[in-house]
């Protein structure tokens, strides 16, 4: 069993994202959608506990809300 705060819900990141991802990211300042909507893939990824499939989970999400990660 892993000792990892769960502080979710974040936002409205999806829960199916894990707990780390939406905790760093909360902690980074992003705690919704719409502010992950403000950084590249490249810089959310360099966040501790965000990988791959945090960002395949939001931009799911993004695309159901008409948003997606700003580019390079």
């Amino acid at each position: 069993m892993s000792n990892t705060p769960d502080i979710r819900p974040v936002g409205d990141l999806p829960h199916s994202m894990g707990k780390t991802a939406p905790r760093e990211l909360k902690y980074a300042g992003i705690d919704s959608l719409q502010k992950a909507s403000k950084h590249t893939e490249k810089e959310l990824l360099a966040i501790h506990g965000v990988g791959p499939k945090a960002i395949r989970v939001m931009k799911e999400a993004m695309a159901e809300k008409g948003l997606s990660f700003r580019q390079d």
